[in-house]
């Protein structure tokens, strides 16, 4: 289960022409923005990931400028894991549990899924709030993410999760969130 003080969220490489090209993006879009927002109202680690963003662009601007307080960590290697800065700011954010959201599913999603998990992480993809540019990408990396170990879940699933129970202090500000 989920523990808000042993959670982070990666937010991975939803960027320029990139993302208007995933499959229902506007549901993609909509979720991602609702998982920074709750997890900014439950005061847990944000790490913000971008793809070689000089060829593919920055964060679209919708999710941008929710980030705005924190530094991307600009990568070139598929897997975050990969990558210094990232490695050092997971280390830093002291989580046992990772949920993962953004794109592509069945490339960067997929291998930072992997990496996690080889790194004992309790890893927790969101469904509704990862994408690739085909649908069928999208499900094999869901399917196969879950076959090597990984949990699946939803915006709300995972948001509620954290919480556990009705009566938390922020349940009110979670709740309005998914309205």
């Amino acid at each position: 289960m989920l523990e808000i003080e042993r959670t982070c969220l990666v937010v991975v490489d939803v960027q320029g022409k990139l993302a208007e090209l995933m499959f229902d993006k506007q549901e993609l879009f909509k979720n991602i923005e609702i998982l920074i927002r709750g997890a900014k109202i439950l005061e847990m680690p944000i790490i913000w990931c971008q793809q070689n963003p000089r060829a593919l662009g920055e964060t679209i601007d919708q999710l941008k400028t929710l980030l705005e307080d924190d530094i991307p960590v600009d990568k070139f290697s598929f897997s975050c894991c990969d990558d210094e800065a990232f490695a050092e700011r997971l280390k830093a954010a002291n989580c046992k549990h990772v949920i993962l959201c953004g794109i592509e599913a069945h490339i960067c999603i997929y291998q930072t899924a992997m990496d996690l998990l080889d790194h004992e992480y309790d890893v927790h993809v969101i469904a509704d709030a990862i994408s690739s540019r085909t649908e069928k990408n999208k499900q094999t990396a869901i399917r196969r993410i879950e076959w090597e170990g990984a949990a699946i879940g939803t915006t709300e699933m995972a948001l509620f999760e954290l919480l556990s129970t009705a009566k938390h202090e922020k349940f009110r500000d979670i709740a309005r969130l998914v309205k």
